[in-house]
């Protein structure tokens, strides 16, 4: 089972970091686009469609992948002083009374609104021939898929935090710089730091 659980996570975890370059797309887009608009005189009608589309993508794809790694924002002020069980039995009730009627009704909607528009070749209307937004809203179903099959697995970890009294592991990716391990591994104190900043100030002082 645990297996499963992390290979899914992997899954969420390789879509999210698939689509993470939408971001240098977009990046690159504006910077271009400001350029051909004020110094070559050249803006493009559709410039402003695909910064939305790219966003829009980047937004909804990166949502299986959030939730992989338990990074989702939530007032945790009390829920952090919680025993796992807890936790598990506040999110399970959670999952199914918010999440799942959420996300199943987003990837049932938004299959049917990918469907109407590529029947009808839908093409933008915010910019003057707008260009084709049926693949932008193919994303709507295929990101709550994902995001749907990502929420099943933590419905899942949350039964058995339940049953175990502790969280199974998670796929790990990017964490958070730890200053004290950083110490560590190089080698470097308190006392060092404090010395330095003291020769600092000094040779400042003297110049």
């Amino acid at each position: 089972m645990q297996k499963i659980l992390l290979f899914i996570d992997k899954v969420s975890t390789w879509v999210g970091q698939a689509f993470s370059f939408c971001i240098v797309v977009l990046t690159l887009h504006v910077s271009w686009e400001v350029f051909s608009r004020y110094v070559l005189d050249n803006p493009r009608a559709w410039a402003f469609d695909f910064m939305i589309m790219m966003y829009g993508t980047l937004f909804m794809m990166a949502g299986a992948y959030t939730l992989s790694k338990n990074s989702h924002v939530r007032g945790d002020v009390l829920y952090g002083f919680f025993r796992p069980r807890t936790q598990a039995t506040i999110d399970l009730t959670l999952y199914f009374v918010f999440f799942l009627p959420g996300v199943i009704a987003l990837t049932y909607a938004g299959y049917y609104y990918a469907a109407d528009s590529w029947r009808i070749n839908e093409h933008s209307t915010i910019t003057y021939e707008g260009p084709p937004i049926y693949p932008f809203k193919t994303v709507i179903p295929l990101a709550g898929a994902f995001l749907l099959a990502q929420g099943i697995v933590e419905i899942i970890r949350c039964i058995v935090c339940i049953k175990e009294g502790d969280w199974p592991s998670r796929e790990e990716d990017v964490e958070e710089v730890d200053v004290d391990k950083l110490k560590q591994m190089v080698h470097v104190k308190d006392e060092d730091i404090a010395k330095l900043d003291e020769l600092v100030v000094q040779e400042k002082g003297a110049a």
